[in-house]
């Protein structure tokens, strides 16, 4: 009695395992009629509507083969001519563009340091003029390092040019 159970047990196992399979190999399809309404479904659309396969449930594909699908759909969608693109073409589009975000992503990088450059000139130009405003003497190292003090007339030239540095760097 025991071994009659055992074979029975196996047989329901292997019916329930026969129903879950039926569902492998449904397909899902949208598609759109002539009132602009989308549809989805597990039948083939008629043939005077826009449609797209979405994919299939089927375990029998690879992953590979689902988004090779997906893509060679998305190519013919997209493509100009009508003829789906091929995989080189699609493959030689993805280096362009991550080719054209990389330069985009460097030049926005380039754009931020030289932001960030100009904030930190802008705070020293005027450090500088807040230093050469004050009633102090002030002093610079010649070419032979001896101390030079700066006159009027010099105080006066610097001024006016940390001035032009200053409405140039701190826009």
């Amino acid at each position: 009695m025991q071994l009659l159970g055992c074979v029975t047990m196996k047989n329901f196992m292997l019916v329930i395992l026969m129903m879950f399979c039926i569902n492998a190999f449904a397909e899902v399809n949208k598609w759109v009629d002539e009132n602009n309404r989308v549809h989805y479904s597990d039948q083939p659309p008629p043939s005077s509507a826009k449609s797209k396969q979405l994919g299939s449930t089927s375990k029998a594909k690879t992953s590979a083969e689902t988004s090779d699908a997906t893509e060679s759909s998305n190519a013919t969608e997209s493509s100009e001519s009508g003829e789906p693109k091929t995989i080189a073409e699609r493959e030689a589009e993805l280096k362009k563009k991550q080719k054209a975000d990389k330069e985009a992503a460097e030049k926005a990088a380039q754009v931020k340091a030289n932001k960030e450059a100009n904030q930190d000139n802008c705070t020293q130009a005027q450090l500088s003029l807040k230093t050469l405003q004050a009633d102090m003497r002030i002093m610079e190292l010649d070419a032979k390092g001896e101390r030079v003090y700066l006159d009027n007339e010099q105080r006066q030239q610097r001024i006016a040019k940390t001035q032009q540095d200053i409405s140039r760097l701190c826009k």
